[in-house]
């Protein structure tokens, strides 16, 4: 096969994995909006080969007053502050960051910054603008 052709076709296979990812990313974040939040979980945690965690409604007690949304890697959970957190793809994708790193290297959880970009990355190819977390 001549060179330029080769060529062409790897970057026919390179757009098409690139539109996946956004197919992929913009699922999950319908699935997190529309109430699906355990489902969306299941689909991230298949994608990235880890286990799901566990969605909680309620933060555990030091977590009360700060922040709408964490992850503990010790009950491997993402603890929302309501239930209407649920439906906020940026939180639950932040915390699922967390769980990611936590699960790669129980030393390293991430640094914010970093969850947010995850978050927003998938948020961006859904299509909506986001903000930064606290």
């Amino acid at each position: 096969m001549p060179r330029k052709l080769l060529v062409i076709q790897q970057e026919i296979i390179k757009a098409g994995r690139i539109l996946e990812d956004r197919a992929f990313k913009a699922l999950v974040v319908r699935l997190i909006l529309d109430g699906q939040a355990e489902k969306a979980i299941a689909e991230l945690a298949e994608h990235y080969r880890v286990s799901a965690p566990r969605l909680l409604v309620g933060l555990p007690k030091k977590q009360k007053r700060r922040s709408l949304a964490c992850y503990s890697p010790k009950d491997k959970a993402i603890f929302v502050s309501n239930s209407d957190a649920l439906r906020i793809p940026f939180l639950i994708l932040h915390e699922f960051y967390h769980h990611i790193r936590t699960g790669a290297d129980e030393k390293h959880r991430g640094t914010e910054r970093y969850a947010d970009e995850f978050a927003r990355d998938f948020v961006r190819s859904a299509g909506y603008v986001v903000g930064k977390t606290q």
